[in-house]
């Protein structure tokens, strides 16, 4: 039997139709394949209990606990009744609920002293954890005669249960039942490893290493499954990445070389102040990609501030001066603005090249957004295509069909994560150049810092660069946590320090993480997450609330106006216009001035339920103070508890300016799953045991192996099993997830 008919197999073929079903739906697993790589989460050993004390809130888990009492409660004059069942691990509690008719059979057989796996999800209650109308299986067979439980325990007869990522329709033990009925075709996985690497880093072989993780009798078979599964995820996922970088390698582009006493020179000349080393370090390795006749694809990333913008516009001024255009692609109509006034602004009189009083070696800067006038767009559109303007700027419509350019040398394209594959494709079939095409080099800049090990994998068909110094003339950001509810007299202080801040002739901005009108209540059940961590339930600020407290209040006789996402944009603007001219003190807004708002006389920044925000957007937030030359100020208001996880993420923020260092914090925090975000569909299935956080070893490994074999053989003819797995997780619409950042 071929491999292709054994992994492929549909389920409903094995399980029925409604277990299929929900795997399907639920779970996203629908071959033999797939549910052969549902790896358990984790192993509990048949005599232990799991730790109770340290359950994840909100999430569906899955313990073995021992039923410590249980007793029916009558509630609405004896109508009602409810069966409350007390689990414990010897050290921990954790309550059960059950209702109404739902109380019966657990009554019978949930006794004190018996053990069980339960499953359920996990909420707060009168501030005790517990898990309402929970599935259960029963673990000690001789107190029943249910064949079920005998079943269940044969089943389990090694020492370790395996415990699934199951959901709230399928609990893992049906889970791992089902995982039996397809366990025999194991023995026909395709191992992707070739042979002389499985042997020279001694791996198990690929059958006995999924017989081992789903059914291990000893930590060691864990460990020795888990070794082996984590390279094939590491190596596979970096063959197809380096595959891609040679294919990109092979692509003709046109050579863009600065040109002598051109642009480039007379821009730097006007330079008010001399760049950083790491700015120097940067541009070098662009100039020297953009020197080639095979298309750049760098990926730069630089905190907020460290001059990318700079260093980006030179890279355009350069491949104006070869003769090519240069286009600048941000994910909103307000940031492309906004890097058309600063771009502008920073050329000064050589962005008004081809105009009467424009410099001799000046270039055409237009903007182009979906929202333009039809004359100004049209006239945008003719300086394309005729190569009157070098330096175009835009949001993704610049990709639109009807867009022309004269000749595209170079494309930037502003925070990658908005930005997939298929926009790239379609950039490269823009650029034809004299008949034939030609690719046009590629800078992606980000300003989210990417450890290493993600860098890696989610963007591991870019080079990459790092600017990490700041600036000259930046200033340091003090940050600092304001406990509102410890000691309330701090949060005084907080706003005594924005009204400091204000007389001194600077201004401040206020950030919520809630807008306060009508439309706002879906969005608050998403601060929920972090209240029930506390056990409490108020919503999260609101902007319009906090603005009307503030002016009333505490920050009264200054000029307080606010700025969210659901405001006309001809309001923002012109709230962001006249805070930018200094016309506004204090600013109450949503996270919408996370990205790209530059007001340099900013220098106080409030965040309120700042526990309610990830560490990276904290982060982000903060950059938007400090950007001039007075010092910058974050507090960081919670009412968390001083002991909770929420603010042990507070304090990180506030001891640490580097971007690199929070990065990896927020990774650990935000669990694997979510890191890659689930927008990019295939990671979460392709990565099970691989940890992009704890990994860095295993991947940089695969990567330097991966690109041996490409190398060596970049079709992959000498190595048939890897093109066939290679091919399986490419064709599911994987490719492109491996470009979507």
């Amino acid at each position: 039997m071929d491999h292709v008919s054994a992994f492929d197999e549909p389920l409903k073929k094995l399980l029925g139709g409604a277990t299929a079903k929900v795997m399907a739906d639920h779970l996203d697993l629908h071959t033999v394949g797939d549910l052969l790589h549902h790896y358990p989460r984790r192993y509990e050993e048949r005599g232990r209990l799991t730790a109770l004390t340290d359950l994840p809130l909100d999430e569906h888990v899955t313990v073995v606990a021992q039923v410590a009492d249980a007793r029916v409660m009558t509630f609405n004059g004896g109508r009602g009744k409810r069966l409350e069942v007390t689990l414990t691990d010897g050290h921990g509690r954790l309550q059960l609920v059950f209702f109404g008719h739902g109380v019966h059979k657990p009554h019978k057989e949930l006794l004190p002293g018996r053990r069980a796996m339960f499953a359920g999800k996990v909420s707060v209650f009168n501030r005790k954890m517990q898990l309402a109308h929970p599935t259960y299986q029963l673990l000690d067979a001789e107190l029943t005669d249910e064949a079920g439980a005998t079943e269940a325990v044969d089943a389990f007869a090694g020492k370790l249960l395996p415990i699934y990522p199951a959901c709230k329709q399928l609990d893992s033990w049906r889970i791992a039942k089902a995982v039996d009925a397809v366990l025999p075709s194991a023995q026909e996985a395709v191992d992707p490893l070739p042979p002389a690497l499985r042997e020279g880093r001694g791996f198990t072989a690929l059958p006995e290493a999924l017989l081992k993780i789903h059914r291990p009798h000893t930590k060691a078979d864990v460990a020795a499954a888990r070794d082996r599964l984590k390279w094939d995820e590491a190596f596979v996922l970096q063959v197809a990445l380096a595959r891609r970088r040679y294919a990109d390698t092979q692509l003709p582009a046109v050579a863009r070389r600065p040109v002598p006493d051109g642009l480039l020179d007379a821009f730097d000349a006007t330079l008010p102040f001399t760049l950083t080393d790491g700015q120097l370090k940067v541009s070098k390795e662009i100039f020297d990609d953009l020197a080639t006749e095979h298309p750049m694809h760098r990926l730069l990333q630089g905190e907020v501030g460290s001059g990318k913008t700079m260093v980006a516009l030179r890279a355009m001024l350069a491949t104006v001066d070869a003769g090519g255009q240069a286009a600048m692609l941000a994910p909103t109509e307000v940031l492309a603005q906004q890097h058309h006034r600063s771009i502008t602004e920073m050329m000064g009189e050589l962005a008004e090249g081809g105009m009467l009083g424009g410099a001799d070696q000046g270039t055409k800067v237009v903007l182009l957004t979906g929202s333009m006038g039809v004359p100004a767009r049209r006239q945008a559109l003719l300086d394309l295509v005729t190569g009157e303007a070098g330096i175009v700027i835009g949001t993704h419509a610049l990709i639109e069909d009807k867009v022309k350019f004269h000749e595209l040398g170079l494309v930037v394209v502003d925070e990658q994560h908005r930005f997939g594959v298929e926009q790239r494709d379609a950039l490269r079939s823009k650029a034809h150049s004299q008949g034939e095409k030609r690719s046009p080099h590629l800078l992606v800049m980000t300003a989210t810092p990417i450890p290493r090990t993600v860098a890696m994998t989610v963007f591991g068909d870019l080079e990459t660069s790092v600017l990490d110094q700041l600036p000259a003339g930046r200033s340091p950001i003090a940050s600092h946590v304001v406990p509102a509810k410890d000691k309330p007299h701090f949060l005084s202080r907080a706003w005594e320090r924005v009204r400091e801040e204000v007389d001194n002739g600077h201004q401040a901005y206020v950030v919520c993480p809630r807008i306060g009108d009508d439309e706002d209540e879906a969005a608050g059940k998403k601060g929920k997450k972090a209240a029930d961590e506390e056990g409490d339930k108020r919503p999260p600020l609101a902007v319009l609330e906090i603005a009307e407290q503030l002016a009333k209040g505490p920050l009264s006789g200054l000029r307080v106006e606010v700025l969210h996402g659901r405001m006309h944009p001809d309001e923002k603007d012109d709230v962001m216009r006249r805070f930018a001219a200094g016309q506004v003190d204090v600013l109450v807004a949503t996270t919408v001035i996370e990205v790209g708002v530059n007001v340099p006389n900013a220098t106080a920044m409030v965040i309120m339920d700042a526990d309610r925000f990830g560490v990276s957007q904290l982060h982000q937030l903060r950059g938007r103070v400090g950007r001039g030359s007075a010092p910058g100020l974050c507090l960081l208001v919670s009412e968390a508890h001083e002991a909770s996880p929420a603010r042990a993420r507070l304090s990180a923020v506030a001891s640490t300016l580097d971007g690199f260092e929070l990065s990896r914090i927020d990774l650990e925090e935000r669990r694997e799953g979510d890191v890659l975000g689930r927008a990019q569909s295939g990671v979460r299935s392709s990565l099970r045991v691989l940890s992009v956080i704890d990994d860095e070893e295993v991947i940089a490994a695969a990567r330097a192996e991966a690109v041996e074999v490409v190398a060596a053989d970049p079709e992959l003819e000498h190595l048939p099993e890897l093109r066939l797995v290679l091919d399986a997780l490419l064709d599911k619409d994987r490719e492109e997830y491996l470009d979507k950042g």
